[in-house]
């Protein structure tokens, strides 16, 4: 195992996904990528508007890639006191497919991901990286459980 890709998304599941993926890394002297994706602006035209009619959702969507690029920042910085030689990366788009299309291009061996356990109905209309990448990965993948507080 050279490489490990751990999705991150900063919610609950953040810490104990990245720790086991620090733990794997460091056991197989692989590489550890944190990978955190943002989801792209809604689609204007569904809603009547173009961009320019809705400037705040432009200036709050910048915010919410600013943000997670600032806490992904930090994330790396912990992960690299213990994990050197990890690096990061933030795309935008659809978590699953994105992710997908990472592990592809990367050559990553291994995928780290984390389960929300939201249910049945929040799956189907949220969807679920974890579900997919099950359904979808072509390398094999944890799904680490997180337990609701």
């Amino acid at each position: 195992m050279k490489t490990i890709i751990v999705a991150v998304d900063f919610s609950n599941a953040t810490p104990p996904v990245t720790q086991i993926a620090m733990e794997l890394a460091e056991s197989f002297g692989a590489d550890l990528q944190l990978f955190h994706v943002v989801e792209p602006e809604p689609g204007y035209a569904a809603y009547g508007f173009t961009p320019g009619e809705f400037p705040a959702m432009i200036e709050f969507h910048e915010e919410a890639k600013r943000r997670a690029s600032l806490k992904l920042e930090e994330l790396l910085a912990t992960v690299r006191a213990q994990v050197p030689n990890s690096t990061s990366k933030m795309v935008e788009g659809s978590p699953l497919q994105m992710l997908l299309d990472h592990i592809k291009q990367s050559g990553a061996d291994f995928v780290v991901v984390g389960s929300h356990g939201h249910g049945v109905i929040a799956s189907l209309l949220l969807g679920s990286v974890a579900e997919g990448m099950v359904r979808k990965a072509s390398v094999p993948t944890l799904i680490v459980p997180v337990t609701r507080e």
